[in-house]
Formats: structure tokens, C-alpha cells, sequence
């Protein structure tokens, strides 16, 4: 044998073929070509599967959530009671709010700083979609009586100052449906119980301060917001409303410091060609544009 080749056949016992990189063994090929892996690979990947499965019976530790605020509902270290009365407000009025479900998690809610303001027995929640005398007896109790009023935009509401002029029974509690506009307006007319008492909308100029939420027009209100106005009417106090109101703008004007932005209502992207979403071309939500556009309530 030729002492080259001799010397060649002892460095490399491995017969290569042409283009083959040296670092890849047959077995590396094999693996890599999808052939059978070795026996102890194949060991090694069977104890792998088996600690993955154990993974499975170790316990699941719940994640925790940050410490709440016990009065405001909010972060303890983004609580807003600085901006809450000292005492709950003095009033006869009741409020029945019914919530959407969906509404009930949701970090930026209103709700709970209504009921802050207000002594826990004049401002009760009730969370669902569907109620009935059957499923609730004392929501229809409160909306079989002569002096419930329900606060619900529509043609055939009465405005809530002139009623009360007129009425010869002056209400004692109003009922406010809680959740997106489409949420409210599903809950409003599936249930029956809900036709019952009289119809009332709010006339008012005041735009929404719930700015960190988009809402369909500037006319609009947060359930806050509709509470405050309402309980300022019927409770005589004008008062009422501006100390409803001072959390929700504490709520607003920290999430503006902290990078959220000013939600514009759709009637002002519309009219202002800034809406960023093409027009629907379904006819019922494009006629829905349009009124929006025109400044007709909907």
C-alpha cells in the first residue's frame, strides 16, 4: 500500500461521499436522511417523554391577582377612593343596575364607583341576560310597581324631567341596563320584565367623560354618567352629579397619564372622515353610518 494512502485510510477510516460534510457521521445522516434513530437515542427520547408527562401531575398554582381595593373595586395601587365621597350619599332613590356578563371583568368599568358613592341598600347589581319572574321574584316585583321607571333611549321613551312633572306618583327607583349599547339593547328587548315599568331617556347636553372608551355618539353616557344625571333630577340636587362624576375623571385622566388614548365617538370619526374601518356593507349597519352622520339618534 502506498504510504499516502496508508496515511490517508488511518486518519479517516470513514469512506465519505463526494460533498458529504466530515462532521456528519452515518449515524447524523441517517438521523438527519429520517432514518432509525440509534437505541440509546431512542432511550433518551422515551425518558424525555416520560418527564414531560409527569410535568402534567404537578400542581397548578392559581396566578395571583393583585390586592383590591375593598370600596372602589380598583388596584390597591391605583385605587380612586381619595376621589370618592367621605360618606356614601343621602338619597331615596333606588338603582337597580342589570349587567351584562360581559361587563363584569372588565377592568375599566364604571359600576363599582357608582355603588361606592351609594349606601349598598339603594344600589343593587344583577348580573345576566335573561330574567324572569320565575329566575328573579324581586326584580319583578320592582318592575310590576307603579313608581319603577326604566332608563332606556327609544321613540317611545318620555323625558325623564317632564314625566316626573306630570306623574301623580313620583318614582322611588330606577332601573339602568349596563353593558355595550348592542349588549343593552339584546338584554332590553328579550326580556319582558322590562316593558313593564315606564320608559324614560335622558335629555341632557353633556357629553361623556368616559374618554378612554369609544362610544357611538358624544350624546352617550357611561352607566355613571346616566346614574349621576338621573339621581340629580329626582333627588333635586345638582350636587349629586358632580360628585358622581369626580371618580370617573380621576379613572380617565390617570389612564390618559399612563398611556392610554382619547377615544373619539364614531359620530365624530364619521363626520370628520377619520374613521379608520371601511364602510359595512350590510344595509341595516351602513343605515346605521348614516344616521350617525346626520346626528339622528338611533
Amino acid at each position: 500500500m502506498d504510504p499516502q494512502e496508508e496515511a490517508r485510510t488511518s486518519r479517516d477510516p470513514l469512506e465519505r461521499s463526494p460533498g458529504v460534510p466530515k462532521s456528519q457521521t452515518p449515524d447524523e445522516e441517517e438521523r438527519r436522511g429520517g432514518g432509525t434513530a440509534p437505541a440509546a437515542a431512542v432511550l433518551d427520547a422515551e425518558a424525555d417523554g416520560a418527564s414531560v408527562d409527569g410535568l402534567w401531575e404537578l400542581p397548578v398554582e392559581p396566578a395571583k391577582r393583585r390586592p383590591e381595593c375593598s370600596r372602589c373595586s380598583r388596584p390597591q395601587k391605583v385605587c380612586l377612593c381619595p376621589y370618592l365621597p367621605a360618606h356614601p350619599l343621602h338619597i331615596s332613590t333606588h338603582l337597580y343596575i342589570i349587567q351584562h356578563p360581559a361587563e363584569e371583568n372588565k377592568v375599566l368599568r364604571t359600576v363599582p364607583l357608582l355603588a361606592a358613592c351609594l349606601p349598598q341598600d339603594k344600589c343593587k347589581v344583577k348580573i345576566g341576560r335573561r330574567f324572569s319572574e320565575e329566575k328573579d321574584p324581586e326584580l319583578s316585583t320592582i318592575c310590576r310597581k307603579s313608581d319603577t321607571l326604566i332608563l332606556y333611549p327609544g321613540a317611545e321613551a318620555a323625558n325623564l324631567e317632564e314625566f316626573i312633572l306630570d306623574s301623580p306618583i313620583y318614582p322611588t327607583t330606577v332601573i339602568i341596563i349596563d353593558g355595550t349599547w348592542s349588549q343593552a339593547k339584546d338584554i332590553f328587548y328579550k326580556n319582558s320584565l322590562f316593558r313593564l315599568p315606564k320608559q324614560v331617556q335622558l335629555k341632557t347636553s353633556l357629553s361623556s367623560q368616559y374618554v378612554i372608551r369609544t362610544q357611538p355618539t358624544n350624546r352617550c353616557l357611561s352607566t355613571l354618567e346616566c346614574a349621576a344625571v338621573a339621581l340629580s333630577i329626582l333627588e333635586k340636587n345638582n350636587c349629586i352629579q358632580e360628585t358622581l362624576l369626580r371618580p370617573l375623571q380621576a379613572l380617565c385622566s390617570f389612564q390618559l397619564q399612563h398611556g392610554a388614548q382619547i377615544r373619539l365617538s364614531k359620530e365624530h370619526l364619521l363626520k370628520n372622515g377619520l374613521y379608520p374601518k371601511p364602510m359595512p356593507k350590510n344595509k341595516r349597519k351602513l343605515r346605521k353610518m348614516e344616521l350617525l352622520m346626520n346626528s339622528i339618534k338611533i
